[in-house]
């Protein structure tokens, strides 16, 4: 059965949705100030894997993932650039629409706006307010964490020992450091909202809250995000939601682990970022894949271009094993058990990895159909076939080598080979001829 590691409880739990045979999964989507980079591909990719890998255990999978499309991040953007904030947030939603749609990310079942949804918030802010959770200062609506006796329960901390001001600066005002905006009070040249407090926008952590409840109702079996999300974001969440509606939020919180560059963080803020379009320039998707599956979800990835050769070069090898199997239309449920109990160990993708690989390697019945069922989780398009369009100068040194070949001229035939596998290909020798691969 899988399990999965629960960042409330701080362990794997055998998982059990709701409704026996239905999947409910909220995934915090991407605030649109700027294209994306390889640390939004990753979150993307495993909650993807996420929620193939559940289809094949045979559940039906309600996906939503929001899209952030007013924030402060996204006015100052605009104002730095001197556009609209619509046009800004419409552009770079297109952006990770298609960077995600190349990296065979499959869209969400809704992908709710946070612009659509400001009815909703205003009702969970009343329903706090009503229950005296909130207080008002000059700037907005506030959340007065102290009603609420169980935050810090997902990030394990006690209040007094939490960090504010991750987002944004402390407000000396507040009655609690963690306290949190709900509704800020409308400035000169911002987009606002008509609201029983007055002209104004949400807070940023009040959208997925009213969004998750009004599209997927509580709880949510699985709410997923990256691990900088778990405070102040999730928690935030948690005690708006627990707080307001007076059930459970989520059941199952689980988190990928980050990207990081010489062990910091890759982000915007810290300018030290790779966007997926600058790394689709140099490597297919499947490879950005491949390297995202190369690590176990919740572990830190470090990202070097040197450990995107790597995963290009691995699976290069592996589709070229692949390529030669006939296909005896049999499954190997063998296979299919390992793949599965690799995969049942809280997304085990490594390990997985692994077993596709002593798949194609081994002389196994059932290959192609059982890859086939592997790849619809991986989504690494490992029997899609290429056309490849050989450079005329690789195919001359190949005819130069088969020449060399004939006239039993090995030396050179081995430099030639060396030298076509620089240009980033591979030869293979078949029976009077030969046949060239990308590698």
């Amino acid at each position: 059965m899988l399990k999965l590691y629960n960042t409330l409880t701080r362990k794997k739990e055998t998982f059990k949705p709701v409704e026996k045979e239905k999947v409910r999964m909220y995934v915090c989507g991407p605030t649109v100030n700027d294209v994306p980079h390889l640390g939004h591909a990753r979150q993307q990719i495993v909650f993807d894997i996420l929620r193939r890998y559940l289809k094949f255990l045979g559940y039906k999978v309600e996906f939503v993932s929001n899209i952030t499309d007013i924030e402060d991040k996204i006015i100052n953007k605009a104002r730095e650039l001197s556009i609209c904030i619509e046009e800004l947030s419409k552009r770079n939603e297109k952006e990770h629409m298609k960077d995600y749609a190349l990296l065979g990310v499959e869209k969400p079942d809704v992908q709710p706006k946070a612009t659509e949804y400001i009815p909703e918030m205003i009702e969970l802010i009343k329903k706090l307010e009503k229950k005296k959770y909130t207080y008002i200062l000059n700037d907005g609506v506030y959340f007065d964490v102290s009603k609420f006796k169980e935050y810090g329960k997902l990030s394990n901390q006690k209040i007094e020992n939490l960090k504010a001001g991750k987002r944004v600066a402390v407000k000396s005002e507040k009655k609690n450091k963690e306290d949190f905006v709900l509704w800020k009070f409308s400035k000169q040249n911002e987009p606002a909202w008509d609201s029983p407090w007055g002209l104004g926008r949400p807070g940023w952590h009040i959208e997925c809250s009213a969004m998750s409840e009004k599209i997927l109702g509580l709880p949510i079996d699985i709410h997923g995000g990256g691990q900088d999300l778990i405070f102040p974001h999730h928690e935030d969440e948690i005690a708006q939601s627990e707080a307001g509606y007076g059930k459970k939020f989520v059941d199952y919180w689980v988190h990928n682990g980050l990207v990081n560059v010489s062990g910091e963080k890759m982000s915007k803020s810290l300018g030290n970022f790779t966007t997926i379009r600058d790394l689709l320039k140099k490597y297919k998707p499947e490879i950005i894949r491949y390297f995202v599956l190369s690590t176990q979800y919740r572990k830190p990835e470090d990202f070097t271009f040197q450990a995107l050769d790597s995963a290009r070069d691995s699976y290069d090898r592996l589709r070229n094993i692949i390529s030669s199997e006939k296909d005896d239309r049999k499954i190997n449920k063998n296979f299919i058990k390992k793949f599965q109990q690799a995969m049942d160990d809280d997304l085990n993708t490594p390990k997985a990895l692994a077993v596709l690989w002593e798949l194609g390697r081994g002389r196994n019945e059932g290959k192609i159909q059982t890859i086939k069922q592997i790849d619809e989780v991986f989504g690494l398009n490992l029997l899609k076939k290429e056309k490849i369009l050989i450079p005329a100068d690789v195919r001359k040194l190949a005819e130069e080598r088969l020449n060399a070949r004939q006239n039993k001229d090995w030396g050179k035939a081995d430099r030639l080979r060396k030298e076509i596998k620089k240009k980033g290909y591979v030869i293979e020798d078949k029976g009077e001829g030969f046949e060239l691969k990308k590698g």
